[in-house]
């Protein structure tokens, strides 16, 4: 099969490469979709550590099932389908709790580090195990699907937080996931969202897909805007979804005595951290990590078009120009937010 590898380094070449051998409960998809997410571009140079060639990246996709494993049930050759991009194990203490994200025997499909090496979807053919698969209906397009990982990041990230009806929520980054989350935590109950970010083109998307108010980070104190919404008292909720020490800085500031911090962002390893501002205004922190169980959720609120990701699509393109693309996102292509590869093309 053809596959776009990372051979080394800021290097990505398509190559034939081995077809994925199918267990007894695993099924392999034709790959129809598959987004590059920007764990992907920060793993193209090696700055995370979790992308070591040579590896076949991908973790957002959708397609048809061309094979099953000769024990799967409830799935058959030609089925359209998606996937969770966590490879749970199924049987340690967390995925019998139902909280699959916290696995111990925890794998990720596109990923390579010092424990494992899991190849991904930007590939012809992907194989993954049927218990992390999800029949996926006509309404939704490929390109569409490929979207769904994301969409759950957000709607996990929402499940966190302790909202109450009306009550009002900040979103710091609006990037993919923070508009995605935008939408999550409006339907969780928020009647009030502002986006903050440092663009305001993407601030205005914001506002197209659901913020009430977008406030450009470098234009002011964004404390003080937001106490100004809030009738001085801060966002009963707010959901940091960049990862560094200013963004997680301004999350906390936003927040009213009393509220609630979701940190979603997972960009640097290590931030400063406001303690005394925690403790004295009695804020609650919760981490989000990835998704658990969402799935289902996700693709009914995006079959009814509750959740949209149509207008965060910038290209769609085939496994030769996702070489290109790569390399555009990796040096801030202006505008450019999720490009699909569509490995038919």
């Amino acid at each position: 099969m053809k596959a776009l590898l990372l051979s080394e380094y800021k290097k990505l070449d398509v190559v034939e490469f081995d077809e994925p051998t199918v267990g007894d409960h695993d099924l392999l998809i034709s790959v129809k979709a598959c987004g590059i997410c920007g764990s992907d571009i920060h793993g193209y140079d090696g700055s995370t550590g979790r992308r070591q060639p040579p590896l076949v990246m991908g973790h957002e996709a959708a397609g048809i099932v061309a094979k099953v494993g000769k024990s799967v049930t409830g799935f058959r050759e030609g089925d359209r389908v998606t996937f969770d991009s966590t490879v749970s194990c199924g049987h340690c203490f967390y995925c019998r709790r139902g909280e699959i994200n916290l696995c111990d025997n925890r794998m990720v499909l596109g990923v390579s580090c010092d424990e494992y090496r899991r190849h991904g979807a930007f590939a012809e053919y992907v194989s993954v195990p049927q218990h992390i698969c999800y029949h996926l209906p006509a309404s939704i397009p490929y390109n569409h699907a490929a979207m769904i990982e994301a969409v759950s990041v957000a709607v996990h990230a929402a499940g966190r937080a302790p909202v109450s009806l009306g009550d009002t929520a900040v979103v710091v980054g609006s990037g993919m996931i923070g508009l995605l989350a935008i939408q999550a935590i409006r339907l969780a109950g928020c009647s009030q969202v502002i986006a903050v970010d440092l663009d305001a083109n993407r601030l205005e998307v914001a506002k197209k897909l659901g913020a009430d108010v977008g406030i450009v980070a470098s234009e002011g104190n964004v404390e003080d805007k937001v106490r100004e919404l809030t009738g001085g008292r801060g966002a009963d909720v707010v959901l940091e979804v960049v990862g560094a020490t200013p963004t997680v800085n301004t999350a906390i500031a936003c927040a009213k005595k009393g509220g609630s911090i979701v940190l979603v962002g997972n960009l640097a390893p290590n931030v400063e951290f406001p303690l005394q501002a925690v403790v004295t205004r009695e804020l609650s922190v919760y981490g989000s990590c990835a998704s658990s169980g969402e799935y289902p959720a996700c693709i009914d609120l995006m079959s009814r078009g509750a959740i949209r990701v149509e207008d965060m699509i910038t290209a769609t393109a085939s496994l030769e120009e996702g070489v290109d693309w790569f390399a555009r996102l990796y040096s801030g292509e202006p505008g450019a937010m999720k490009v699909i590869i569509d490995p038919t093309r």
